[in-house]
Order: structure tokens, then C-alpha cells, then sequence
């Protein structure tokens, strides 16, 4: 019995040693396959966004097509947090020990609620669709595992304030925004661009609602009353339609703008011709105007036919965040861990994902890869390039 313990006990001590199981020690890697995971809202308020979870997802299937990425196939975990932040949590601390890392987190109150257990556990986190100021109230060497390319609210709400005063003619702004960090992030930059174009234009009106209510008429006769020539919506897709729809209800129809939450062809769908005409921003290639996207988008759709009738869009802004997975893989080797994949993405300059959008840069003491946005119209069911991309510093 005790020569077989001693046995069972160097057997053991081998195995610890061998390459293998040093695979084993980097949660979701093995030697054919790394486990990414998403979590997202596919139902809920904010469904429509769940359309960036469809699109990562899509874009690791066509990698596997491809062969994978050193030998190892992607396997995706889609975890549907209903765009509630308990929800997202406990699915963070369901995923933590079974994933190489999360692609996606989608909403401000989601991160707020789960960025503690990101940061926690190491567990590398490409790209946080949230207000990218949750990040700079935290001490740079916490956020070694955390990579984002995503626009500041506050710089996109000043570059639409002002855009509209000095060239759409603005007079009167008013904001229908969410109440919570989504909205308010916003609406702090939206005050700033009031203040720079003063004697131009000013903020008549700032109109709340919370995302449970579904009865907007209230808050759309208040922002009739205002007078304003010119609503700028932050909003989901859903609060968006239904405020649109409960304006025009009380016979108001002002210039809507919006932030690239809205960029979506699930617009034209919900709104049909109140949505013509809207201004609104993007930070990624553009379905039906740009050639790359569009080759973009019907890999997107051929892999998951969900995004197609309107997610495309959406779709197209979530493969971008498992591309630079995918470059983050293929640059730490065969041999993977956290600590070698995090160093791989700090190699990163003047990046750009495949279907367009921004470029993007990251390093030992940058991990805010880019913060710009281009304005776009609402015309006959496409969205038209108004500008050029617009940067803004990175912000961490």
C-alpha cells in the first residue's frame, strides 16, 4: 500500500510539471481550444445592443473556419444578462474560472457593477461599452487586464451640441436621457458644448426617464414645451423609438440627434420615417456605404443569421472586439497565458479592424486604444457620412 502511494504520488508530481497541465493552469486554454465569454443583453430594454455579442461570437466562428489561432479553436460562452447589472455580475463570477477572458460588457450600471470582479480576478476584458470615466477613477496598475475602444459620452455629447449649433443652425437643444451614468455622462458633455456655443444656441430642456418606464408621453409633451428646435436622444433603442413616436404623437417633430447607441438600422425598422432625417455617430465601418464593411457583414450574417433584417450595424461594432482578441492571441504564441496575451495587446499601434472603423493604440501605460466618433444621417433607410472621425484624447 505505501509503495503505491509513493507511486501515485511521483505520478502526480509529473503530471503537474508536464507542458499539459501548465495549460491547464490559464483558465479556458487548452491544447485545442480557448474559451472566450460574453456577457450581454439579449432580451430586456436593451436587446437590440445584444446584437454586438451576436456580431463577436459570429467572427470567432469564421476564425474557426479558418483554423483557429495556434491549433486552438474559439469556443464562445453567450451569457444573456438582460442588461441588468446583478445579472451581468453573477455571470462574471460564473465565467471567471472557465474563460481566457471576457469579449464585451455591455451597459455603464453593468460595468460599474462588474468591474470589481474584472479586476479581481485578472481575467482580461476587451472592450466595456460604458462610460469610459468608470476607468479613470481607477489607479492605472488595476487596469492592467482591461482594453477598451470606445468614445468618452461626455466628448461625444460636446461634439454634438456644438455641431448642432454651428451647422445644423440649432437654437433651442433639449436632452431626453437615461438617469443613470449612461445618461448623465452624456448630458455632462452636452452641458459643455451649451457653454461653448453660447449666443448661438442653449439647453432649454433636460428630460430624465428611467429605463423601466415604458410611457413616454409625459416626458415627450415637456420637451414640446420647451420649444427646442433640436433633441438630442440617450437613450436605448427601445426608449428611443417610443419617444420619437410620442412626439410626433403630440405633433412635434424637432431635429433628433443621438449618440451611436442609436446607429442602428433597427431605427428605420421601429421608426420608418421618423427616423429620416436623424443625425447620428458611429466609431466603426458602415453598413451600406463603406465596401469593407459590407464584406464584413455578410461574413457576420452567413455565421449568425440573427443580425440580419437590422443587427447589422450593431454586429458590426462587436466583431471589431473579438478581432483584437483573436490579434492578442496570435501575437502571445502557442504557449498562452493572461500575463503573455496582456502584453501582446500593449504591442498594438495604429490598429484598425478588419470592416473599417478607428485605429487603435495601446501600450504599458495606454490601454484607452481609441476615443473618436463620426457623425452620420439618417436618409432613405441608410445612414450617410457627415464628417470624418473626430478624436478625442484617450482618456486612460
Amino acid at each position: 500500500m505505501k509503495a503505491f502511494l509513493v507511486t501515485v504520488a511521483v505520478l502526480a508530481a509529473l503530471l503537474a510539471s508536464s507542458p499539459g497541465a501548465a495549460q491547464t493552469r490559464t483558465p479556458g486554454v487548452s491544447e485545442t481550444e480557448v474559451v472566450i465569454g460574453i456577457s450581454t443583453p439579449l432580451s430586456g430594454p436593451a436587446a437590440a445592443w445584444g446584437a454586438t455579442g451576436l456580431g463577436a461570437e459570429a467572427w470567432a466562428k469564421y476564425v474557426n473556419e479558418q483554423g483557429g489561432v495556434h491549433g486552438r479553436k474559439i469556443k464562445v460562452i453567450v451569457k444573456d444578462d438582460a442588461y441588468s447589472p446583478g445579472k451581468a455580475v453573477a455571470n462574471l463570477n460564473e465565467m471567471k474560472e472557465q474563460v481566457f477572458a471576457i469579449v464585451g460588457l455591455l451597459g455603464t450600471a453593468v460595468v460599474s457593477a462588474g468591474k470589481d470582479v474584472v479586476i479581481e480576478s485578472g481575467i482580461p476584458l476587451i472592450q466595456a461599452y460604458a462610460d469610459v470615466q468608470i476607468w479613470t477613477k481607477i489607479p492605472k496598475n488595476q487596469l492592467r487586464s482591461i482594453f477598451v475602444n470606445y468614445p468618452d459620452y461626455a466628448d461625444e455629447g460636446e461634439f454634438l451640441a456644438t455641431y448642432a449649433a454651428k451647422n445644423l443652425g440649432a437654437q433651442k437643444i433639449a436632452v431626453f436621457y437615461q438617469n443613470d451614468g449612461f445618461g448623465k455622462g452624456e448630458l455632462e458633455g452636452i452641458r459643455r458644448g451649451g457653454k461653448a456655443v453660447a449666443g448661438k444656441a442653449q439647453i432649454v430642456a433636460e428630460v430624465p426617464y428611467e429605463v423601466a418606464e415604458t410611457e413616454l408621453g409625459a416626458h415627450a409633451l415637456k420637451l414640446k414645451e420647451s420649444g427646442a428646435d433640436t433633441v438630442i436622444l440617450v437613450t436605448t433603442p427601445r426608449h428611443g423609438a417610443i419617444i420619437v413616436k410620442s412626439m410626433a404623437a403630440a405633433s412635434y417633430r424637432p431635429r433628433i440627434m443621438s449618440g451611436f447607441p442609436l446607429g442602428s438600422f433597427v431605427m428605420f425598422k421601429l421608426l420608418g420615417d421618423l427616423w429620416e432625417g436623424a443625425y447620428v455617430t458611429t466609431n466603426g465601418g458602415l453598413v451600406g456605404q463603406d465596401a469593407e464593411a459590407d464584406r464584413i457583414a455578410t461574413i457576420l450574417t452567413k455565421f449568425e443569421p440573427k443580425l440580419r433584417g437590422g443587427g447589422e450595424q450593431f454586429g458590426l461594432l462587436g466583431a471589431p472586439q473579438m478581432m483584437l482578441a483573436v490579434e492578442g492571441l496570435k501575437r502571445a504564441g502557442k504557449d498562452l497565458t493572461r500575463e503573455k496575451f496582456i502584453k501582446a495587446l500593449e504591442t498594438l499601434s495604429n490598429w484598425t479592424p478588419e470592416g473599417g472603423g478607428v485605429t487603435q493604440t495601446y501600450g504599458s501605460t495606454r490601454h484607452h486604444g481609441s476615443n473618436a466618433v463620426r457623425l452620420l444621417k439618417a436618409e432613405k433607410g441608410k445612414y450617410v457620412p457627415v464628417t470624418g472621425y473626430q478624436h478625442f484624447p484617450p482618456l486612460f
